[in-house]
Parts: structure tokens; sequence; C-alpha cells
């Protein structure tokens, strides 16, 4: 099972780490979706690299092992909203980090308008005035459910909320 104290990885880095090209790309995300750092990036790639992965295998399995399987597969990203429900493994093929990272309650929030910035979403979420339905959720990186993307909002007796309707009414 291995020491609780020390948890494994949930990423892998880079192979070719001082490239420029990947540097500038990994910081040009780092910067629109305001993460705290590149190693909440590569969580976001190694998720999609193992969901490609995976739908790579069950392309290469015969017909009748992988209907089961490959509809588990899509059932799951239909759930977190990454693709349709009518989508097909290509659909899985060619999705991309961005895809990932837009699915995070950080950026939800900041899509949602509850935050001016991602920066500002970040900080409400760590400081617990976000809550996803009945549950204050603290961790940014968090994927959000199609079915709970409607339930985000702001904590029930937070001040933040005060703060934002009086600037909404024109105060």
């Amino acid at each position: 099972m291995g020491d609780p104290k020390k948890p494994r990885k949930k990423y892998s880095t880079s192979r070719m780490p001082w490239r420029s090209d990947i540097l500038v790309a990994e910081l040009q995300l780092l910067g629109t979706y305001c993460l705290r750092n590149k190693r909440e990036l590569w969580k976001a790639k190694t998720f999609l690299s193992n969901l490609r992965g995976q739908a790579r295998l069950l392309l290469a399995m015969p017909e009748s092992e992988r209907k089961v399987k490959e509809k588990a597969l899509l059932n799951k990203l239909a759930k977190y909203a990454l693709i349709d429900e009518s989508s097909s493994l290509d659909d899985v093929l060619s999705l991309t980090v961005e895809d990932i990272l837009e699915r995070r309650l950080q950026t939800v929030v900041w899509r949602k308008g509850l935050a001016k910035t991602p920066s500002q979403a970040r900080q409400f979420i760590v400081h617990g005035h976000i809550a996803v339905g009945d549950q204050i959720i603290r961790r940014p990186g968090v994927l959000v459910k199609r079915d709970e993307e409607n339930l985000v909002r702001l904590r029930e007796g937070s001040k933040i909320k005060v703060v934002v309707h009086q600037k909404g009414s024109g105060e």
C-alpha cells in the first residue's frame, strides 16, 4: 500500500523541461488560469494523458470487449462536461489541457461572475466563501461536474456576498 506520509505523485513532468516553446506555453496557461504553480498544470496534463491513454487502449481492443468499457469512459467524461453524451473516442483524443482547466472550480467560479479574476476566485475558494450545493469546498483544483455547475454559489453568511450584492445594486 505504501507509506501514508509519502503519497504517490499525481503528475509527471515534461521529458524536455527546458525547451523554450514548452516553457512559454506553460507560463501562458499559468497566467490565464492563475494556477499556483506548474504542479497544478502538470496534474491536469497527466489527467488528460491518462484519459487519452485509456481511449487508445480501447480503440485497440476487439469490438466485443470494448463496448462496456468505452461506454463507462464516455459517461464519466460526459458527467464532467468534457464531452457531449453523443461523443466518441475520437473526441476524447481531441481533448486539450484547456478543456480540463476550464472544468476546475476556480475557473467555474470566475466564469460565473462570482469573482472578478481567477486569482480572486482562488482566494474565495481557499478562504471558504464558495459552496457547491451545501458543501463548502476549499480546493480550487476540484473538477466540477455538469450537474454541480449550477449549484456553485457564494456560501450563506459569507461577508463577500454582501459586498458583491452592494456593488451589483449600484451603491
